[in-house]
């Protein structure tokens, strides 16, 4: 049968299908000779991925190996750190391929380095505005305005504030919304603490925090928690966690230098009473980053995106990944599933409007990710032979000897391994210290190594930067703070 003759008996869907992929081949031939069929043409995104985490990088690796190279605004600050909630999760047992277990940081390093690998264009920043009343769509971010035929949501959810009244006075002062951040600070290290919530999150960071604290009281507002078995089993079993039923915080007291305890309240008994600890964790459930979508897209009254079909939206062209739709399962390995649909999903689309055009990888495989470097090859370095004359340094040797002996503005960040949104900040630093070639020393410690210095740093959780110049210090900034922030900070006191 001809080739002619075998296009006959094609359905009329299959056919409209085979001709989209043909103009899309000519348009990807057009656009690699260097032509363009449409100046503007040229200039639009197959597809923009808005958030990262399980859903987002997955959606980023499918459509990446589908030549469609996706630009992806993994996020910064806005609605948690680069890599979604799972950058805040100490271990991860349920990921399939896994037997041992793997930490949430650990597991999103892995798919962002597949994703850059295969072709993703990845941008840790903050989408503040999107337009998609008119097409293409226009995404706009802290740094960039793009067009794009198609988007991707995958914003997830953020952590929710109890909102007592004496929240923001002790917010890294001893009151946090991440155990696995903040739990290995010295302030925490041998104290009584306490974790709200009744579910997996709550359950888990309290068993992370048995590590440091000498007692954790898990205050669960209900008369039953709502975790799965097995961590109500291990949390009931552990000797240093201690479950107080129909408990609520009112509000929280200080010394003036931190956390010293809680107001509680019994909600079975009415009794309300002091309970004296030095840290609280917040571990009560999410709310969707959906508020730059809010009147342009359908959502429920909770905010979550409304979806039919898996990952279709209201809107044709914009599809939903992961925790932004679904407030039952969430689920990293379920958020994953739905990236997978919602970037097949996307292909299909393009195909089907004629709007995809490829972006072939040389050889069968795309290169090697290499994880930020420095464009001056610098690596941090922990030596006895500390020199000065390099940028980069690491641990508490270095921080000493460069206190005392150099001139330019020392920035300082305080890490541990486990902590995600250090790893989201520390390319951004590094990024930063380059704009300023021989004016500043970066120095990284790792809290769980210097502890000491930590300790006499006052350093409440991580990250933490701090500045230094001339045997001073001038600026302490607990979290991840803007690009900006930094910059101005540093060509401030050069």
């Amino acid at each position: 049968m001809s080739r002619r003759q075998r296009a006959k008996t094609l359905s009329p869907s299959a056919r409209q299908r085979r001709q989209a992929r043909r103009r899309s081949r000519i348009q990807a031939e057009v656009h690699q000779s260097g032509a363009s069929t449409s100046g503007q043409d040229k200039e639009v995104e197959n597809l923009v991925i808005i958030g990262s985490g399980p859903a987002g990088y997955t959606a980023a690796i499918y459509a990446a190996r589908a030549n469609m190279r996706p630009l992806v605004f993994e996020g910064y600050q806005a609605g948690g750190s680069r890599g979604g909630q799972l950058m805040t999760t100490n271990e991860v047992e349920n990921f399939p391929g896994f037997p041992d277990g793997i930490t949430g940081p650990d597991l999103m390093d892995k798919m962002r380095a597949q994703a850059e690998r295969w072709g993703a264009v990845l941008r840790t920043e903050d989408v503040e505005s999107v337009d998609l009343q008119n097409r293409p769509f226009t995404v706009r971010s802290s740094d960039v305005e793009v067009q794009a035929h198609s988007i991707i949501i995958a914003t997830g959810a953020t952590a929710r504030r109890l909102s007592i009244p004496s929240e923001e006075q002790f917010w890294n002062a001893g009151i946090s919304a991440c155990a696995i951040c903040d739990g290995a600070s010295p302030t925490f290290k041998g104290q009584d603490l306490a974790v709200v919530g009744g579910g997996d999150t709550a359950a888990e960071e309290a068993l992370y925090l048995t590590k440091y604290g000498k007692l954790v009281h898990m205050l669960v507002r209900g008369g039953h928690m709502r975790a799965s078995g097995a961590m109500q089993d291990r949390v009931e079993a552990h000797k240093k966690i201690n479950i107080l039923y129909n408990t609520s915080v009112e509000d929280a007291y200080g010394d003036g230098r931190g956390l010293t305890g809680l107001h509680i309240h019994n909600t079975d008994s009415g009794e309300k009473r002091k309970l004296a600890v030095k840290g609280l964790f917040y571990g009560i459930g999410h709310q969707p980053n959906s508020s730059i979508f809010k009147g342009q897209i359908d959502l429920d009254d909770a905010g979550y995106v409304l979806v039919n079909d898996g990952v279709n939206t209201s809107l044709e062209g914009v599809f939903a990944a992961g925790d932004i739709h679904d407030h039952e399962w969430r689920q990293a390995i379920t958020a994953a599933g739905s990236g997978c649909q919602a970037a097949l999903t996307t292909e299909r689309y393009l195909s089907h409007k004629g709007l995809l055009r490829e972006f072939h990888q040389p050889g069968s495989q795309a290169p090697e990710r290499r994880e930020e470097p420095p464009p001056q090859e610098e690596d941090a370095k922990e030596d006895a032979e500390i020199d000065v004359t390099q940028a980069r340094h690491r641990g508490q040797f270095a921080l000493r000897k460069l206190y005392h002996e150099s001139d330019r503005v020392i920035l300082v960040m305080y890490s541990q391994p486990s902590c995600g949104p250090c790893r989201s900040l520390k390319p951004v630093l590094s990024k930063v210290i380059d704009e300023f070639p021989g004016k500043v020393h970066y120095i990284e410690i790792n809290i769980d190594k210097d502890r000491e210095i930590a300790e006499a740093a006052g350093v409440g959780g991580t990250p933490t930067v701090q500045l230094f110049k001339s045997k001073e210090r001038l600026h302490h900034l607990p979290g991840v703070k803007n690009k900006s922030e930094y910059r101005d900070l540093i060509q401030t006191n050069l």
